[in-house]
This record gives C-alpha cells, structure tokens and sequence, in this order.
C-alpha cells in the first residue's frame, strides 16, 4: 500500500529501525529516535544498494518520488546513483576549494619569488580589486570565456584598455595553472584573443632638454624634503627604472669601484645591471649617507609605520608640485637620457645597454655579451656634466649639484 503524508506523520518511532514502503523501492527508514530518512533500494551489477534521499518532512513524499524516478532512470542506463551521487559530492568539495581565488593565490605564492615587489603587488591589486568581487567565490572549472570578458570589458569600457589587456593576461596564466595543477582541462581565456579593443601604448611624458634650467630651478625651490630631492636628481643622472632607485640599498653601492650593482629580483629584467657612478652621482649619494646611512635602503620610506621603502608615488607627487602634472613622471628622464644621448653620437649598443633594456634579436642576445663598460663610464660622466652644465638663455647656469 503506498504512503501518504497523514500515514507518515502518524508513524511513531520504536525501539528498533522499522520501514514504511512505497513501492519501485522506496522507503522511509524510521529511527528510534524519531528521525524520518527516505531510502531507495535498488539493485546495480548484480548487488543490492541503498541510496539516501533525504529526511522528512525536508524532502517530502512528492520529492522522494520525483528522486526515485531520477535514479531508476540511472539504473536503466546502466548508472549507479549511489556512486554518482558521491561523484557529485566530490566534485562540490573540489569545487568549493578551488574557487578562482584559491587557485590564484596558489599561482601567486608559487611565481612571487620571481618577481620584484612592486611588480608582485601591482599586480595582485589588479586582479584583487577588478576580477575576484565578481568571478574570485566562483569554482574555477565553471568560469566560461563569455563571463571572463563581461569582467574584463568593464574595466575596457573606463577606458582603461591598457589595464584589461592586463588583466587578460593574468587570467590566461592562471587558468594555465590550474590546467597543469589538475583543476580545469580548457583555458577559457585562451579564446579571448582579439576581443579586447587594442591599446595604444604612450610614452611616458617626458620634458627636453632646453627645459632643464627651469627644471633644476623649479625642483630647489619646490617644498619637499631633501631626501626626496636628492632622489629625483639620482633618477636624472644614472636613469634607472623608478622601482630600482625605490629598492637601492647602500650595500650595492661600491664607491670604491665607483659602481652601483642593482642585483637582479630588483631589475625589471631579471638581471643584474651596472650603473657607473659619476663625480656627480658619487656626490649625490655622499651627500645623502649622513640623511638616510642608517638605513639599509638608500631611500627609506619617510612613514616607516607604513611601508619600509619609499612610496612608488613620491616621485610623481613632488614632479605634480613642481608644475609637471601630465608634463613628466619619473620614468621621463630615462627618454630624455636615451634621446640626449642618442643625438649626441653615443653608440645605441651602449645607451641601450645602459638603459638595461631586453634585446628584442634573441639569436644577437645570445652571442652578445659585451658589457660596453668603459664606454658606459664615459658616457655617464658625459651625461653628468650635460646636466651639470644646462643653461638658460642668458647664459646663468644652474648646476645639478646642491647650489651654496
């Protein structure tokens, strides 16, 4: 006789589990603690198997039905519901750990130690603050390319196009990872080639070199802290990236070989680079060990509570107060060294190698290991005095060095 809600509601427990059938193998397994669990019999490969359903009044007689219908189905196409069942509680675990989030983190902690810091924070910041609010809870496995761009063409549509192509690539990456590390079999990013709008890339605002002398002014006038001066005037003479001068430490400068090695985690191409120290720059750093010498950093952060290291907005802020918003960034002075040293004959080996940038031939990288030293010396003690002499147009000069 099949079940009914007043026949199941009437049923009370007793000292032994008894059942209430209702047919086609399922039942409601009463305990002696009062508990109601629906349970469906069936037989798979020859052997009987028993497969919850659910408690009741949870799952009510309608639903164990429509359950018991499911799996009978199963059964008839040769599927075992029990073990799908657990298939399927394996795969919501699985997926509750490895969200997008997880996964990402994962990546993260494994590539950080090849990374500078600045370039490991920029980038979790981006992925942190335009990708996981919306994608970082979901299982990794169920993110598709549409959703991916849908994220990534709301930051495009701010206009900020560098930023997606960006974010792109780290996507891609990731999804590469969990690839390999068993989390996904497809790379959903992989199919979003060309669907970003193309970014334009602009040069870093930079100034000429007739505007030097008002530069030179404008920057012993500005109200700032000598430290901070005395930083802008290094970035102008030895042009290192902005995140190098940032992480410089004193025990890479060797005044006696009149050398600053920047040891390769802080170089943006993974590779330890030389600057050769001119006078200019040796009296540069003379002037700022009695400032910042108990430092380990040559340029500590001024906020120590906040960060060790000098904030990679400095820079840029005392350029803003000095009039430049928009005119310069820190990153200006390395083209105006390559194009001032470009027009002035220096061989474009030399300024490149100075620069430290990547050779784009790699076969002419791979036999090319010339360092270029002692053209390099030369060059910078040129540029040096360069700027040690920049005039005005009624001929007052204005040196580089802290004038008395």
């Amino acid at each position: 006789m099949l079940l009914t809600d007043i026949k199941i509601q009437k049923a009370k427990p007793q000292d032994k589990p008894y059942r209430l059938k209702d047919g086609e193998g399922l039942f409601l397994l009463i305990h002696p603690n009062g508990g109601k669990y629906w349970r469906f019999r069936y037989f798979f490969a020859g052997k009987e198997k028993v497969l919850a359903l659910g408690t009741y009044p949870e799952v009510s007689l309608l639903d164990a039905r429509d359950k018991r219908l499911v799996a009978r189905k199963q059964v008839a196409a040769g599927i075992d519901p029990g073990a799908k069942k657990k298939q399927e509680k394996r795969q919501a675990a699985f997926n509750a750990e490895n969200t997008l989030q997880s996964v990402a983190e994962e990546w993260f902690k494994t590539n950080k130690p090849i990374w500078t810091p600045d370039h490991a924070a920029r980038l979790w910041r981006r992925i942190e603050a335009n990708i996981f609010p919306e994608l970082g809870a979901r299982p990794i496995s169920e993110i598709k390319s549409l959703e991916l761009l849908d994220v990534i063409r709301k930051v495009e549509k701010r206009g900020a196009t560098e930023l997606s192509h960006r974010l792109l690539h780290s996507c891609s990456v990731i999804f590469r990872y969990a690839v390999v590390t068993g989390r996904v079999t497809y790379n959903p990013a992989q199919d979003l080639k060309g669907a970003l709008v193309p970014h334009r890339a602009e040069s870093h605002p930079t100034i000429q070199a007739k505007e030097l002398p008002d530069f030179f002014e404008k920057l012993e006038k500005v109200e700032t802290s000598s430290q901070n001066k005395l930083a802008i005037r290094l970035l102008m003479l030895t042009f290192v990236r902005t995140g190098e001068l940032r992480q410089a430490k004193w025990a890479d400068v060797d005044f006696e070989a009149k050398e600053w090695r920047l040891p390769a985690h802080t170089t943006k191409m993974r590779d330890m680079h030389i600057v050769p120290l001119s006078k200019q720059t040796t009296r540069i750093l003379k002037e700022l060990k009695p400032i910042t010498g108990w430092s380990e950093l040559l340029f500590p952060s001024q906020q120590r509570q906040r960060h060790p290291m000098m904030s990679e907005n400095t820079i840029n802020h005392v350029l803003r107060k000095m009039g430049y918003k928009d005119k310069l960034v820190g990153h200006g002075f390395r083209a105006l060294a390559s194009t001032t040293l470009n027009e002035h004959g220096f061989r474009p080996d030399v300024i490149e190698r100075q620069l430290a940038h990547a050779e784009r031939n790699k076969v002419r990288a791979a036999y090319n290991r010339a360092e270029y030293m002692p053209e390099r010396i030369k060059m910078m003690q040129w540029w040096a005095d360069h700027l040690d002499g920049a005039k005005e147009t009624d001929g007052k000069v204005i040196p580089l060095k802290k004038r008395k």
